[in-house]
């Protein structure tokens, strides 16, 4: 993997799913090769999303001090993509143009300003491009 590329919140999400062992093992080589080779990028969103997800859902929610660690381990190095007026107004084209909800536009977006060739999601349709922006699914 080379190029840079972008987690959406479902793959954090999933490296700590204990239900779906193959989802987990997939994503958490991703995370895992996005931190190794610093080629991945998260946004301000995805970690919110995530840290959400984490101390909420999870059969076993984190705590504030493991959120915290995961944030500084993982996250910290991957989050480059920060809220901005310029992120906002671009996401409002992306929603308008290609007819996506609101956070996904954000997530698109976000891969577009971080320059990622790859957004790895399970929830937009695999295949689909924005301009150098390729859409896949990593389980599939």
């Amino acid at each position: 993997m080379n190029a840079r590329f972008f987690l959406d919140t479902n793959i954090l999400v999933y490296s700590f799913d204990e239900n779906s062992t193959a989802k987990a093992r997939q994503a958490s080589k991703l995370v895992r090769t996005a931190v190794e080779t610093g080629k991945g990028v998260v946004s301000y969103q995805v970690v919110q999303e995530f840290l959400n997800v984490a101390m909420k859902r999870f059969a076993s929610p984190m705590s504030a001090p493991e959120a915290a660690q995961y944030v500084t381990a993982i996250l910290r190095p991957l989050w480059t993509v920060h809220s901005s007026p310029a992120l906002f107004g671009e996401a409002l084209r992306i929603c308008d143009e290609h007819r996506l909800a609101w956070y996904d536009s954000l997530i698109v977006s976000a891969a577009l300003e971080s320059e990622c060739e790859i957004l790895y999601s399970e929830d937009l349709q695999h295949g689909r491009r924005f301009g150098s922006l390729q859409i896949q699914n990593p389980f599939q």
